[in-house]
This record gives structure tokens, C-alpha cells and sequence, in this order.
């Protein structure tokens, strides 16, 4: 994933602190907008994680701060729904002059709120996805309900959100109260996809009920299960990117995807040092996948790990291999499974003559046959595996040769 930064100047002249995030091929096949929750920002790990797997299915991703949130100009007493809203359009302005017209629009929280607001101004979105989103807008407004009175009488009063302090003003509390979410969903007539924990704490389910009854379909709902409303655990942050990116799939026409360049190479591996810790991108001609660390080791766990990769080189490899050997027989072979794991052995424990003793790699191959097979064929199948073209390159004299470019 590359990603750079954008500056984007909303209709009031702040300028919006604006991240935009590619696939690995840097060819996104269409664009799309992260709105987020009340009083976060664009750096949030919730938003940087479904922003991430949402490039894995193609898009590019602009994810941006609010007016007075993050890094954006302005004061956070005008981050109120209306400019939110505002923002968003500003931002689908700017992709659409300067790259290209987004085609999806995903919010969180109050975000989900604003997406579906401006989803219903914007010709050229075509699908809405929410998570967590409330039903009425001014559902907002219990965050600091104790303290409206004093906003009436003093004007401005500074209030505790989320354990911040955050100054609004009177006309900040009035505008929650102008929009009719549920009459703007049932006119929406674009696909809209409700994502909501059964059991949020600071939006109650309800609320996707409510959003899914006065849609109109397509429509679709999946459950968080037992994800908090922040999304603080990655694996839900993940799950919301990945289902996103798997459900629009239907209602927005993928381009043909252009690879990144590999300068007449089998494949490439990209790694952004600033942006991405371990997480390294690999493209081949017409397929992308991700490689990082375990989070043991530093790493943020987005995808297999190198070692993974090879055990997967050769786990494949052999099921194929005994796959075109059992037909060629005619056997009644159904399934393969191929077990591999690598590993540090010292060669003393693996009772092996060398040069010099020490820790060698090691990868253990187990391997399970379904079907009608006799003792004889299994252990046949069993010696295919060992010659198939990976197992023969791992244990024969492999040259690297590297170059810098």
C-alpha cells in the first residue's frame, strides 16, 4: 500500500489534512472516501486498517480529517454535521478534478451518518457502506447532553469527549437536529451496506434497524458480533475493509486492473519504510498479496510472513504435483492436504553429516490423502511429493544473483 498526503481546501477555505492510499499496483480500479467517528481522525488504527483492506480489493483510498479534527484547519465548535457533510463533498470535489470521481463512500459512526447524507447529493457515488452509524443524528447530542443548558446561556462552553476537551458553540448543538436520517435512507435508491455490533455501547443496534427498515434495497446487514464501537481490535477493523471490499464488488464494475511494473521480473515486492512498518505489498502479473510480521516481532500481522511464503511455495506445489500424478493413474484420490512448517534445527539433532555443525533451516512436509488409495498408492503419492518442482529446488544448489536498479 502507498500512501501520500493531500491537501484539500473545503467552501469555508480550511484546508483538510487528507491521506490518499493505493493498491500495490498504484492503479486503484475506483476510488473511495473514509468518513470518521465523532472526534477522531484519520490517523485512527481503526480507520487505517479498513482503509488498508480496501486497497487490497483494488480501491484507492482517501481518508481525511474533519474541520477542526486531526490535522485540519478550523476550530472543532465548526466540525458540526452540516460541515461534515460539507467536507465530504469538498474532498469528492477534489478526487474528481484532480483523479478521478469516487464511487463508494464508507462512514464510521457519525461519519456512516454523513456518507449517507452525502451520498444522496453525489451523482457519482454508487454504493454506501456504514459502520456503527446512528439512525438520528443528534443522537450525537447525549455525548454532552448535561451540558446544553450551559451552551444556551454562555454561548460557548468547553465539554469532555471521550476523555478530550472539545469547545462548541450553540449553533453546533442546534445543527444535529436539521437532518432526517431515516427520510434521506428511504430516498437514498443507492446499494447500502449496515455493518453494527449487537451489543455497541455508545450506538445501540437499534439504530442499524432503523437505517435497514427505511432503506430501500439493495440493501444488506452484517453483524460485528462482539466488536466495541471503536473498533479498537484490529481483526474487527480488518473484517469491516475485507467485507467492504468483497460486497461492492457487485455493484461497482472493477477496471482491469494494471500491475505495477516488474521490469520483466516474476513479481515485485514494494515496502513504504514510512507508512508501512513490515507490511510489504507483492504483485505478480495479474495477482496482489500481502506479506508482514507477526506482531511479536514488531510487526502489524496484515499478512503471512516471508518463511510462510516459502512453506506455502512448497505446500502447493506438492499438492499439485500429486494431483496430476493421481489422475494420470486414474486413482481415486479426492484430497490433498499439505502440512509445512520451517524451522532452526541444529544438524546434530537431525543426526545429519556436515561441514560444520550448527543450526540449519528445516521444513517438515506432512501430508494426508482422501480417497479409495491401498498402502501402495499412498506411499507412491507420498514419493511424488518429494519431486515436485519446489522440493527439488529448496534441496538442490540455488544461485542468487542481486543487482541494484
Amino acid at each position: 500500500m502507498k500512501s501520500s498526503k493531500l491537501e484539500i481546501t473545503n467552501k469555508k477555505g480550511y484546508k483538510l489534512q487528507a491521506h490518499l492510499e493505493l493498491p500495490a499496483n498504484q492503479k486503484p480500479n475506483n476510488y473511495v472516501i473514509f468518513a470518521h467517528c465523532f472526534t477522531c481522525n484519520s490517523s485512527f488504527n481503526a480507520v487505517r486498517n479498513v482503509s488498508r483492506s480496501l486497497t487490497n480489493h483494488g480501491f484507492g483510498v482517501v481518508r481525511f480529517d474533519f474541520t477542526g479534527l486531526g490535522q485540519s484547519e478550523g476550530e472543532f465548535a465548526e466540525s458540526h454535521f452540516s460541515a461534515n457533510v460539507d467536507d465530504l463533498i469538498a474532498v469528492n470535489e477534489y478526487l474528481a478534478e484532480n483523479l478521478q470521481a469516487p464511487t463508494l463512500l464508507v462512514g464510521h459512526s457519525l461519519g456512516g451518518a454523513a456518507v449517507l447524507v452525502a451520498a444522496s447529493k453525489l451523482k457519482n457515488i454508487k454504493a454506501v457502506a456504514t459502520i456503527g452509524a446512528p439512525a438520528s443524528v443528534s443522537h450525537v447530542k447525549h455525548l454532552f447532553s448535561h451540558q446544553i443548558d450551559d451552551i444556551e446561556s454562555k454561548g460557548n462552553v468547553e465539554v469532555n469527549i471521550g476523555g478530550r476537551p472539545f469547545a462548541i458553540d450553540e449553533e453546533f448543538v442546534k445543527d444535529f437536529d436539521k437532518t432526517n436520517l431515516p427520510e434521506i435512507v428511504k430516498s437514498l435508491r443507492k446499494p447500502l451496506l449496515i455493518m453494527h455490533a449487537p451489543f455497541d455501547k455508545t450506538v445501540g443496534i437499534e439504530n442499524a434497524h432503523e437505517l435497514y427498515h427505511n432503506a430501500i434495497h439493495p440493501k444488506s446487514f452484517v453483524s460485528l458480533d462482539d466488536a466495541d464501537h471503536l473498533l479498537s481490535k484490529s481483526v474487527d477493523s480488518e473484517y469491516v475493509g475485507d467485507i467492504i471490499g468483497t460486497w461492492v464488488q457487485r455493484y461497482i464494475k472493477p477496471q482491469e486492473n494494471e500491475m505495477l511494473g516488474t521490469n520483466g521480473e516474476q513479481l515485485v515486492a514494494h515496502l513504504n519504510l514510512k507508512e508501512d512498518n513490515f507490511t510489504t505489498n507483492i504483485q505478480t502479473k495479474k495477482h496482489s498479496f500481502i506479506a508482514d510480521e507477526p506482531g511479536s516481532i514488531g510487526g502489524d500481522d496484515f499478512g503471512p510472513g516471508p518463511y510462510d511464503f516459502l512453506s506455502a511455495g512448497l505446500a502447493a506445489c506438492s499438492a499439485m504435483t500429486v494431483k496430476l500424478y493421481a489422475e494420470r493413474k486414474e486413482w481415486e484420490l479426492e484430497e490433498v492436504y499439505v502440512y509445512v512448517t520451517h524451522s532452526k534445527k541444529h544438524s546434530d539433532d537431525l543426526m545429519i553429516d556436515v561441514e560444520k555443525s550448527g543450526k540449519i533451516d528445516h521444513l517438515s512436509k506432512k501430508l494426508k490423502f482422501i480417497g479409495n488409495l491401498d498402502d501402495t498408492q499412498r506411499k507412491k503419492l507420498k514419493e511424488i511429493a518429494s519431486k515436485c518442482p519446489v522440493h527439488r529446488t529448496l534441496q538442490s544448489e540455488v544461485i542468487i544473483e542481486t543487482e541494484e536498479i
